[in-house]
């Protein structure tokens, strides 16, 4: 029983972290791949 507790655990640790790297990287770069933070200042921004 607790084998199945941890399995559950690990996968869900492991979901997690997927999912807040993923929404990390999504808000880092805009819909054409190119980095938000490192645009330069006179280039349209689309």
């Amino acid at each position: 029983m607790l084998d199945v507790l941890y399995m559950i655990a690990t996968f869900l640790f492991a979901f997690i972290t997927f999912v807040i790297v993923r929404n990390y990287y999504s808000n880092k770069f805009d819909e054409k791949g190119r980095r938000k933070d490192i645009l330069d200042s006179y280039e349209d921004k689309d």
